[in-house]
């Protein structure tokens, strides 16, 4: 943990972006001790990346731990590269990994070790694009590239401009449209303005698959940080007071419309505290593919406990150990990651066809009868025949 003494902020006002840009920049020629929080990471994870890289880390977690192999992972806000290196041996040659930053600094030291680092791995998939997090339809290479030819003197160019960007937003976006298994970040979101965050989450959701999920790692305060002090460049870029508040991160993915919102990690120690507000490292993990018609197909679920009842991102209640009616959307989210090692499927004996199902009425709690997904029965029985109770015997 460090303490730190506030700075004044020169002339009552401070450019926060100019402040970050500058400052990572700075960061990428050489090592800036204050972007970093200890992280251990696997070490054969580390052996194939150049001290360059390994000496400009300025992330708060390892969200690497949570991809899978053959995945597409984004990066955002990539950095020197460092995470997108590491995933990459964890998705392997049959996955991809796009990282994401708006540092022209950062992105050359990044793509400067690509070809090395390939050649180490035996595959290179590993791509650095240059764009905005909360705008991940924008390549602003491309952008760049129109303005060479196309230079902004006056308004009219500038509308020009404006239009010319909207058209790549449309043909040629950064990261196109359901196209990512899982978003990660490594203390990038507390840099983006707090104006421009519920884009940033919806830019999430977009590029993520049906089913993807995302894993932040980031900065969270456990008080709302004063507007004074998220006025201070140093600390900003510092990524201290653009942090949001703990409770304020989690909300934000529910508000963009994803389920299965969890904390993953949690740092007990604040790494850093400012006039007695405490900065500490966390990582959510949350999920897409709550959308969609609910429909009647027979199905039921059972809470395993421990809670005696659980309410999910829609409302819906789960009383502990009783089969609770739910819509085939939810069956098949409930059987599913984060939720499948609390809840026991209960299939019905015939499944009802999609094309006949009918809406299922998602108010509130209901139970389902017994009878309902094991089928009508009627008076049948059946004992268990011979001496169940031996050794070996059932």
């Amino acid at each position: 943990m460090s303490s730190i003494t506030t700075p004044p902020i020169a002339g009552g006002h401070l450019n926060v972006d100019e402040a970050v840009r500058h400052r990572y920049s700075r960061a990428a020629v050489e090592t800036e001790q204050q972007l970093c929080c200890p992280v251990t990471y696997d070490p054969k994870l580390l052996d194939v990346l150049p001290i360059e890289i390994l000496e400009r880390d300025y992330g708060c977690g390892d969200p690497s731990k949570y991809v899978c192999e053959g995945e597409v992972v984004l990066d955002l806000g990539a950095g020197a590269g460092k995470i997108c290196y590491i995933a990459a041996q964890i998705v392997g040659e049959s996955g991809k990994v796009l990282g994401v930053d708006c540092n022209d600094d950062m992105l050359a030291l990044a793509r400067k070790h690509q070809s090395s680092v390939a050649k180490k791995l035996g595959y290179a998939n590993v791509e650095f694009r240059k764009g905005k997090i909360q705008d991940l339809q924008l390549d602003l290479e491309l952008l760049d590239d129109y303005l060479a030819e196309n230079p902004v003197g006056n308004s009219g160019e500038f509308l020009k401009l404006q239009e010319h960007s909207l058209q790549l937003r449309q043909k040629s976006p950064l990261i196109s449209d359901d196209s990512i298994d899982v978003v990660i970040s490594n203390c990038v979101l507390n840099l983006v303005h707090s104006e421009d965050r519920n884009q940033l989450f919806r830019e999430v959701f977009r590029v993520l698959k049906r089913g993807g999920r995302a894993v932040i790692a980031d900065i969270v305060s456990d008080e709302a940080v004063p507007l004074r002090l998220q006025g201070d460049a140093d600390l900003w870029s510092g990524c201290i007071s653009g942090a949001f508040r703990e409770d304020r991160l989690l909300a934000a993915f529910e508000d963009a419309g994803f389920y299965g919102i969890e904390i993953v990690a949690r740092e007990s120690e604040p790494w850093a505290v400012v006039e007695g507000i405490e900065f500490r490292s966390l990582t959510v993990q949350a999920f897409k593919g709550k959308q969609g018609e609910c429909l009647e197909r027979n199905q039921a679920v059972i809470y395993n406990g421990p809670w005696k009842a659980v309410l999910d991102d829609d409302g819906h209640k789960l009383l502990r150990g009783q089969r609770m009616a739910v819509c085939d959307k939810a069956f098949k989210i409930y059987t599913r990651a984060p939720y499948q090692g609390q809840i026991t499927a209960v299939p019905p004996h015939q499944l009802v066809p999609v094309e006949e199902a009918k809406e299922f009425p998602c108010s509130g709690p209901a139970t389902r009868a017994a009878r309902v997904t094991k089928g009508d029965t009627g008076d049948l029985t059946i004992l268990p025949e011979g001496d169940c109770c031996g050794p070996g015997q059932c």
